[in-house]
């Protein structure tokens, strides 16, 4: 007995002395959750641990059923942990330092408080939710969407809620009349001489969410009226991954896209290519009347196009910390586009007797290419252990597009009508220039926030049309010098903004300050300038928000925008594609200025949640395209500042999810709009906009997913209406070998494809348009997986237990 005492005393005496030589270089991180009212413990929230200034977490797990959580052999250094849980605010706790002096480190007891900005349920075995709802951001997850799979930015847009993709591709958020595109917190739409071709070719696999922001905060660029802005993938975990997807359709579009990353322990490195091909008909019907003193006639046009396209998106990123407080990111992009267009109209005059006088035909011929090739890099610095932080940004863009279109017109009667051959040739140029420094610091025992900023924009534009008619005589083209012409357009705009941001017992309340200063001048080849006087704009922001019984929230916001008239808008070269409707911008615009109120409301469960909204906004000197009718019957269309515009708007944003597997989502927003106008009394009007969508996601038995949409549009405009639309959309996704590898099936539009129907009045006419496009197509998906993205877990031990012994 006396020896094993010894024995005993002896391990006892050298086990703290072996235990310290095997955990000489690891420690742990230890803590517990509860919420900030009651006191209660917080089971199964999700606690992740990541190096300083890193964006992957090293670890993640759940506190246990009394809210404990602990990270154990953990290497030493300097760490940061984020705490989040449904309908709580995330909790980010900065500068936990494990060392040798302190390997056991105890955080504490941490306070989660209610907050909106965190409204879905937060689990790590299982997918984000597709769509959530924040204070000012509605945020759609594309990794969670089925139907986003092997598809473009511009198919994923038209699922997200509050945003509309016309036939088009452009794209703005329902009851706005301007809106921005953002690529990773940076304007992309001012900087490419067509966004549209931009997003029709970035694949959805490499988007890991698209952000809607109806009041964007001060750091963002004041212009147009909201900002939706697509954020990238940065890149998977430790280790290389990837995947490769194929897509193809019943409407001859097909989709290629391969993403990989590479990341080691202070870097990743991060590259994608996507090519795609597709095919778009349309066919439409405009019939026209126009009125004057001494006679009434008709104009009635028959429309047939197809377009085949294609298009290549590259990237390529790195990411590097560089230490404990400094991170690089260098990004570049480089896409192309290539279209070929037919187009065919037979245009009818008819008197008013109603007798067919003429009968024009016309084919239409255009070859499109496009190049745009953007680097960016930005740099972040940690100043301070309260979590100060200085990034500073700057990005470089060049793109170059070329339009070659030619135009036939013959008459089948009357046949002493000439033939006429006419070639346009359209090349126009961007090259730009952006730099931002931003700094912000929690202050008051990081209780509040403090930011402040600055940036430069610089953007040029060249735009050279070239137009030719064909002399029958000669056969050859001459040119045509009344509408060739050249133009010239350089911005320069300088920026500051400064915020604080208030936060206690419940109340949050922001308050901003932006300032822009904006020197425009643009001229043309025919010896025109035009210097717009330099103005200096300011952009108040304030918002104010109330959480209360750990399930509801309350909140106020204002601000201002502004819409600037640019190229697009302000170019005089006449486009007469169509001589009997010919259009051209108007270089005399003037910016405008709209005031926002947004009043919002938010209410949510373990399984719900429902966030009603009404937003007021009033605008003046509006920048609208409208029509008029000469007395030759041809019909012209410009843009103007026409007036006044206020709009009320009721939105509702509804998730429900029963079970895990089951989620439903919902959005439906009325807005009453009012027009009022000093140079047309014809715009004069108001009218009701309808918008509502649905979705629905099931997780079905057999690795198998079902997701399904609908979206219902009937908009007013200044001169009329887009009347109804409907889209719909179905998707079912299976997966094999371990998740690796998956094979998906949607349909869009998979009744009849999607219906275009407008009305416009005028002062001397009102015309109908009804249009059908071949949106209805069924699409196969197969996607591999290079590996599994797995999130370690770290098992919690189980409290001691004493005995009563």
């Amino acid at each position: 007995m006396k020896n094993l005492l010894s024995l005993t005393f002896f391990l006892f005496s050298i086990f703290p002395f072996l235990a310290k030589s095997q955990t000489a270089d690891k420690g742990s991180i230890r803590g517990k959750v509860i919420e900030e009212v009651g006191a209660m413990p917080i089971p199964f929230a999700v606690v992740a641990i990541f190096e300083s200034d890193a964006e992957q977490p090293v670890v993640t797990f759940q506190t246990d059923e009394n809210g404990n959580f602990k990270f154990s052999n953990i290497k030493l250094g300097t760490y940061k942990l984020k705490v989040s849980y449904v309908g709580f605010g995330s909790l980010f706790v900065n500068e936990i330092t494990v060392s040798k002096a302190d390997l056991d480190k105890n955080v504490g007891t941490l306070k989660l408080a209610t907050e909106q900005n965190n409204l879905n349920e937060v689990v790590i075995t299982a997918e984000k939710p597709v769509i959530e709802v924040g204070a000012d951001v509605i945020t759609y997850n594309v990794g969670a969407s089925i139907l986003a799979e092997g598809s473009t930015a511009t198919d994923v847009l038209k699922n997200v809620p509050m945003v509309e993709v016309d036939i088009d591709g452009n794209t703005t958020i329902s009851g706005k009349r301007s809106t921005r595109v953002f690529i990773d917190g940076k304007p992309s739409d001012y900087m490419t001489s067509n966004i549209a071709d931009l997003l029709n070719v970035l694949p959805s696999d490499a988007i890991e969410k698209i952000e809607v922001m109806t009041d964007p905060p001060a750091k963002y660029s004041a212009d147009g009226e909201g900002i939706i802005n697509i954020v990238m993938k940065k890149g998977f975990k430790v280790g290389f991954n990837g995947n490769l997807g194929i897509s193809a359709g019943t409407q001859g579009n097909t989709n290629t896209n391969a993403n990989a990353s590479y990341r080691g322990e202070k870097y990743s490195i991060t590259g994608g290519g996507a090519y795609r091909t597709g095919i778009s008909k349309r066919s439409t019907e405009s019939y026209r009347t126009n009125f004057f003193p001494d006679t009434t006639f008709y104009y009635n046009q028959f429309d047939n196009a197809r377009n085949e396209s294609n298009g290549g998106n590259f990237r390529a990123a790195l990411d590097w910390d560089i230490n404990k407080k400094q991170n690089l990111r260098i990004n570049t992009s480089y896409n192309i586009n290539g279209s070929d267009s037919w187009s065919g109209n037979d245009f009818y005059y008819i008197n008013q007797e109603e007798v067919t006088k003429r009968l024009r035909n016309q084919v239409n011929l255009g070859d499109n290419s496009s190049r745009n090739f953007v680097f960016n890099t930005d740099y972040s610095l940690t100043t301070d252990t309260a979590g100060g932080k200085l990034t500073a940004g700057f990005t470089v863009n060049a793109n170059s597009s070329n339009s070659l279109r030619s135009f036939e017109r013959t008459y089948a009667f009357p046949t002493n009508l000439n033939p006429s051959l006419q070639q346009n040739d359209n090349e126009i140029g961007n090259r730009g220039i952006n730099f931002n420094l931003d700094y912000d610091k929690p202050v008051f025992k990081k209780r509040d926030r403090l930011e402040f900023g600055f940036a430069f924009n610089y953007r040029k534009n060249d735009n050279d049309l070239s137009v030719d008619n064909f002399n029958y005589s000669t056969q050859q083209y001459v040119g045509n010098a009344r509408l060739s012409n050249k133009f010239f357009y350089n911005e320069n705009i300088i920026a500051g903004y400064l915020s604080y941001n208030y936060r206690k017992n419940g109340w949050s309340a922001k308050a901003a300050m932006r300032s822009e200063y904006t020197n425009v001048n643009f001229d043309l080849s025919t010896g025109e300038i035009y210097n717009v006087d330099p103005y200096l704009s300011f952009f108040p922001s304030l918002s104010l928000n109330r959480f209360f019984r750990k399930r509801y929230n309350i909140g106020a916001s204002y601000s201002v925008r502004i819409n600037r008239p640019r190229e697009n808008t302000l170019n005089p070269q006449v486009n007469n594609a169509d001589t009997l409707n010919i259009s051209y911008g108007n270089p005399e615009l003037s910016p405008s200025y709209t005031h926002q109120f947004n009043i919002s409301f938010g209410a949510f469960g373990k399984q719900w949640s429902f966030t009603p909204r009404i937003s007021y906004s009033n605008a003046t000197g509006v920048i609208e395209r409208y029509r008029f009718v000469n007395t030759n019957g041809i019909s012209e269309s410009t843009f103007n500042n026409v007036g006044t515009n206020y709009s009320v708007a009721l939105m509702l944003i509804g998730n429900y999810r029963p079970t895990k597997k089951i989620s439903a989502n919902g959005n439906f927003s009325i807005i009453q709009s009012n027009y009022t106008s000093s140079l047309n009394s014809s715009l004069n009007r108001g009218g009701l906009s309808i918008r509502s969508r649905a979705g629905f996601s099931m997780q079905l038995p057999y690795k198998t997913a079902f997701e399904a949409n609908l979206n219902y549009n009937n908009n007013v405009t200044a001169q009329g209406r887009n009347q109804a639309s409907i889209n719909t959309s179905f998707g079912a996704r299976k997966a094999f070998l371990k998740n690796r590898l998956s094979a998906r099936i949607s349909a869009n539009d998979p009744f009849r494809g999607r219906r275009n129907s407008t009305f416009n009045q005028g002062l001397n006419f009102f015309s109908n348009s009804y249009g059908i496009n071949n949106t209805n197509n069924i699409v196969f998906n197969i996607n591999y997986r290079f590996t599994k993205v797995k999130v370690n877990k770290v098992t919690v031990p189980p409290p001691p237990t004493t005995s009563k012994n």
